[in-house]
């Protein structure tokens, strides 16, 4: 299945792959210390300021995390087939977040007799450990374990493990393809403007968030598992398929109708994008999207009717690198369309109150960045939701609207201090009284200072 290729061909075609990204991008590794051990270069290399990939790093990452200057390990047999090649150095890396969240006012308490505690630190937030990078000569991976606070755990996160492959064609135009096996639907994906490594890069367990979101927005991050294939033309047209199945985490043998939101089958996913460069800028425009059958659980059998959600978004990426400003914008709208047919149908049985059979809910998000010296910046932007108004779910609307400015500094490459403040004019359809308390939308108003290390 996997294509046999010699060491010395595989290293032209690295070779040929470096030098071809390398004269399309400004100085351009992964989101992780470990990427810039591995490749030999610093992480602005394939970074604007991490995890925002440049154009090196989209390759990079298209061609499996594979690309190294380290010393190898090597087996070969008597037949000069070349059987293991390991680095001398493991792709191993640890990330940290220590953050303090201050709402504009305290959340109420759920005795009802006053207000909870507002200022909430978290030491740490996250406690992360990557192995990211080369497996094999064509194998690589992106896998992350890590302890939350939110959670008290340590469970499986975003995890890519890639094969790939780079074809030299006629005319010195180049085809990387392969396979990506992964848990989160866009945690694959070469752009920042897709959910999972989309802006806000960090975000406060502790805050409320956006009270609704649709299915390919991370809603089953980490909860199921998919089987993708890519190709990668001339470092400009890029397509994928693939589907995805539930792979729960935390029970043991099959899934049954005690478990909630349980893939029917597999969700197909797709995506398409092309992206052009030109000297120090690139700019992408593309679409994505996914079919999520889910069987709602709660005693309800598992072959019975199922909720569909249909996600088809648009997404686009402008990149300005130079020597000491760079700038970036971010964009995605995200539409869902949903025909619960198991919910509706649960509701009619239980002789309860009705909600709609069909809804749609649309977010829209769009940040621009800008960095001096990769030193200081920050980002600001606007997010929107949209959508019908449900009687029994989303009785106000699922209508939210806000902004998110944050400021960051980086000392060095892999350490960042972050202040960020997100503001909210709606939330879930309504600006004053959210909670029939006489809650505002803007006591959701949320201060979060973070800081962020890597090694």
């Amino acid at each position: 299945m996997i294509p046999t290729r010699s060491r010395r061909g595989m290293a032209a075609a690295l070779s040929t792959l470096f030098l071809l990204a390398l004269s399309l991008a400004a100085p351009p590794a992964g989101a992780v210390p470990s990427f810039a051990r591995q490749t030999g270069m610093a992480c602005e290399a394939c970074h604007t300021v991490w995890p925002e990939l440049t154009h090196f790093g989209r390759v990079f990452k298209a061609n499996g995390y594979i690309l190294d200057n380290l010393k190898q390990v090597r087996g070969v047999t008597q037949q000069k087939e070349e059987i293991l090649e390991l680095a001398s150095l493991p792709p191993l890396s640890i990330m940290a977040q220590v953050s303090l969240t201050q709402l504009a006012k305290p959340l109420p308490d759920p005795s009802g007799t006053g207000d909870s505690q507002n200022g909430t630190v978290a030491f740490p937030q996250q406690l992360s450990l990557f192995y990211a990078g080369k497996i094999a000569p064509h194998v690589g991976a992106f896998i992350q374990l890590t302890y939350g606070s939110d959670s008290g755990s340590i469970g499986i996160d975003n995890t890519d493990i890639r094969f790939a492959d780079l074809k030299v064609l006629p005319g010195g135009h180049s085809l990387i393809y392969g396979l990506s096996l992964n848990n989160n639907p866009t945690v694959q994906d070469l752009w920042n403007s897709t959910p999972a490594f989309g802006f806000p890069y960090a975000a406060s367990a502790s805050a409320p968030g956006v009270p609704f979101g649709t299915m390919i927005d991370g809603a089953l991050g980490q909860d199921v598992a998919g089987l993708t294939a890519y190709a990668f033309w001339n470092e400009s047209l890029y397509g994928e398929v693939g589907v995805y199945r539930t792979a729960r985490q935390g029970t043991a043998g099959p899934l049954d109708s005690t478990q909630a939101a349980v893939l029917a089958g597999g969700a197909p996913y797709w995506r398409f994008a092309y992206e052009h460069n030109w000297g120090r800028h690139s700019i992408e425009g593309g679409l994505y999207g996914a079919k999520f059958k889910l069987l709602p659980g709660a005693g309800q059998p598992l072959n019975g009717p199922t909720d569909d959600y249909q996600d088809v978004a648009l997404d686009a990426q402008y990149q300005y690198l130079g020597d000491l400003h760079l700038f970036s914008v971010t964009a995605t709208r995200i539409h869902e369309k949903q025909t619960l047919n198991a919910t509706y149908a649960a509701q009619l049985a239980a002789d309860a109150g009705v909600g709609n059979l069909d809804n749609d809910l649309t977010t829209t998000r769009a940040f621009a960045t800008y960095y001096y010296r990769r030193k200081i910046g920050g980002t600001v932007g606007f997010f929107t939701t949209t959508g019908s108004t449900d009687a029994v779910s989303m009785p106000n609307s699922p209508d939210t609207r806000g902004w998110v400015a944050e400021l960051n500094y980086m000392p060095w490459l892999n350490t960042k201090f972050s202040i960020q403040y997100t503001a909210y004019t709606k939330y879930g359809g309504l600006s004053d009284n959210i909670d029939g308390a006489g809650r505002k939308a803007s006591d959701n108003n949320t201060l979060y200072l973070l800081a962020w290390l890597s090694y």
